[in-house]
């Protein structure tokens, strides 16, 4: 009955996403029919509302509506330009300069909104016309915004981060900051080395210097908006404030910003920035409540400790372990948003992770990783498909363009993997 109830989820899972069924409806029809089957009718109904409940009845989940909100109001502040900017005025005299602007824009931006797709969006939108403008091939800007897209999905605050400190017992989230951080600068950077190579290859030129831009002007107009970044870490680091209370402190400072430093958004907004708030921490909820129950119901079947003796049956060597985890996460990427990965995978390869004996930050650092290179992959990348629309070029048009940027980020991975030191230098040297 066991095995019949987990070939049953698989199997149903598996086809309510090919037909098109969004996945936190797969993921609960899919479980809630697994769990009728093992469970009788009057419990299994009981138990899958009370998981669907207690899921998200967390004091650590209260940061996500905050961040979510900070991040809407930044994303219709318009701080967009003023990042630009002072990228520009940072990589404006490096060789394809413009790409460079594009990939610190959207790190800078994606830090602050905490979403790869408003980074691709606001950053890549204006960035990506500006390349083709200058005579860079339009395959290449598309690949440059989007593998660095996801930096910000790295560099705290990340909401990525919040939801796998909650499901992995409490691993700190302000230690997960520090290690996103350095991580997303990495992946950054390895971006910013090919783009160099690239456009020197090709003769890119760089931004023609402007007597009349002000660099002291630049840098004013865009430090309150990175204060937001450097108020959030430096009060964690301080004590001043939790990671949870940060969130509050982020609204709180983004609609100054928005409202009264930048004048970019008016009360009468306000109304359409809390709904679309509410839509995307509602969709947000509703997934890790779906994702809670289907943990639960692979629990149920045995399905995780089936799949750790399988991992570990391969070898006892740590680094294959962690290669065959590595493999597993990157193509669980490809098919899988990184919200319901994050609250499906982790209670699986954490424990075998940990009985290798690796830090449960620095398992975090490469699982999210993992699978945020998984956002950028087909064949359902969501970044891969917003970045290839927004330079309107097809998807297989900008993957050969993207494979010395895929080469480059999996160097960062393997790295981080087997280098436990990257991901851990910074939280033990802050003692979090």
């Amino acid at each position: 009955m066991i095995l019949k109830a987990s070939i049953i989820l698989i199997v149903v899972f598996a086809t309510l996403l090919a037909v098109g069924i969004p996945i936190a409806i797969s993921v609960a029809t899919a479980s809630i029919l697994t769990v009728l089957l093992v469970l009788p009718i009057d419990i299994a109904v009981f138990t899958s509302a009370q998981k669907l409940v207690t899921s998200i009845d967390s004091f650590s989940l209260v940061a996500v509506p905050f961040f979510m909100l900070s991040g809407v109001i930044m994303n219709h502040g318009g701080i967009a330009e003023k990042l630009i900017n002072l990228a520009k005025l940072f990589g404006g005299r490096i060789p394809g300069s413009l790409a460079h602007t594009n990939i610190i824009g959207n790190s800078l931006f994606g830090s602050i909104s905490s979403s790869a797709i408003a980074a691709s969006t606001a950053i890549g939108g204006v960035m990506v016309p500006s390349q083709i403008k200058q005579g860079y091939d339009r395959k290449f800007a598309a690949a440059v915004n989007i593998a660095s897209a996801p930096t910000g999905m790295l560099i705290p605050p990340s909401t990525a981060f919040i939801i796998y400190s909650l499901i992995s017992g409490g691993t700190s989230i302000s230690a997960l900051f520090m290690s996103g951080l350095v991580i997303g600068l990495l992946w950054a950077i390895a971006i910013m080395v090919v783009s160099y190579f690239i456009a020197k290859q090709r003769n890119y030129p760089t931004v023609t210097k402007d007597n009349s831009i002000k660099p002291l002007k630049i840098i004013i107009d865009a430090i309150p908006s990175l204060l937001l970044v450097i108020i959030i870490i430096g009060g964690i680091l301080s004590g001043i404030f939790t990671a949870i209370e940060s969130s509050a402190i982020a609204v709180v400072y983004s609609l100054f910003l928005a409202l009264v430093y930048y004048k970019t958004l008016k009360i009468k907004d306000l109304p359409k920035v809390f709904i679309q708030t509410i839509e995307l921490t509602g969709v947000i909820m509703f997934l890790i409540a779906t994702s809670a129950l289907m943990t639960f119901t692979m629990a149920l079947t045995g399905m995780p400790a089936a799949l750790s003796n399988l991992v570990l049956s391969i070898s006892d060597n740590p680094i294959i372990i962690l290669l065959v985890i590595n493999i597993i996460l990157l193509l669980v990427g490809t098919v899988m948003d990184i919200g319901p990965a994050i609250l499906i995978f982790t209670p699986i390869f954490l424990p075998i992770a940990t009985e290798i004996g690796m830090d449960p930050i620095h398992f975090g650092a490469f699982f999210i990783l993992n699978l945020s290179i998984g956002t950028i992959t087909p064949p359902v990348g969501t970044g891969l498909f917003v970045g290839a629309s927004i330079a309107n070029v097809k998807i297989e048009q900008v993957i050969r363009p993207l494979l010395p940027f895929y080469f480059a980020i999996i160097v960062v991975l393997v790295l981080v993997t087997y280098v436990p030191s990257i991901s851990l230098f910074l939280p033990n040297l802050l003692d979090l």
